[in-house]
């Protein structure tokens, strides 16, 4: 019971609502009751991960699976699968003939979440390629059938890369096309004096300021920076 108290609260904590109370009643209000329980399944399956915190936040992902029916997305790509709690969700919105692009390091991480994948039926959506990011996009896009022909991508993984990927991905979405990347606000540590942030944060607080800036910069998309999960920023392609 108190190891589940615990999960429960780092999960709480994942939130940057300051108030635990404000955040459980937004996700008890407007996020489990529409829910799939698929979705709930496999997020208690990431609940027994030591690292169950990497998990995409259950608010994020009911707004990433709003975005994807708004642009009516098909073909898409995902960077950083951990449990397959975004890719599930991903499955299960786009359409029967939609195909996902999965790249991890880690295929353990996501045989966690597979036994639920498998028993929707939409595994077939799905090409999970175990393999470091960044020489399977360069891969891609030595097809010129891949350029411009992505209708999504969700990016997770590796956040000292971002900036790399968001180049690649520029070339792989279509116009219009869309990409939301993680964990942008870092736990609300992009904005607290360097000397209050904890070490461990440190390192990635400065890369997660710097592809900030880097996005707000860059003219060829159009932003929008949301306080949900760990902070998400979607990215249209113009």
């Amino acid at each position: 019971m108190e190891n589940k108290a615990k999960r429960i609260t780092t999960f709480m904590d994942k939130g940057l609502l300051r108030t635990t109370e404000l955040y459980k009643y937004l996700l008890e209000t407007s996020v489990y009751p529409r829910e799939a329980e698929s979705l709930k399944e496999l997020r208690a399956l990431t609940f027994t991960h030591p690292w169950a915190v990497m998990g995409t936040a259950p608010d994020a992902g009911q707004f990433m699976a709003l975005i994807l029916k708004l642009i009516n997305a098909k073909k898409t790509i995902e960077i950083g699968v951990f449990t397959g709690y975004s890719l599930l969700l991903t499955a299960l919105t786009i359409p029967d003939d939609g195909k996902i692009t999965a790249i991890d390091v880690d295929r353990s991480a996501y045989e966690i979440g597979l036994p639920v994948i498998e028993k929707v039926g939409v595994k077939y959506k799905i090409n999970f390629i175990e393999s470091e990011a960044l020489p399977i996009l360069d891969q891609l896009l030595k097809d010129p059938q891949n350029r411009g022909t992505f209708d999504f991508a969700f990016v997770d993984a590796d956040k000292v890369n971002y900036t790399n990927y968001h180049e690649k991905l520029l070339e792989l979405l279509k116009p219009g096309g869309v990409v939301i990347y993680d964990n942008t606000l870092w736990g609300g540590s992009v904005a607290m004096p360097e000397d209050l942030v904890p070490k461990g944060r440190l390192s990635m607080r400065s890369a997660t300021i710097e592809f900030n800036n880097y996005l707000a910069a860059d003219g060829r998309v159009q932003i929008s920076q949301v306080p949900l999960g760990d902070g998400i920023t979607m990215c249209r392609r113009l």
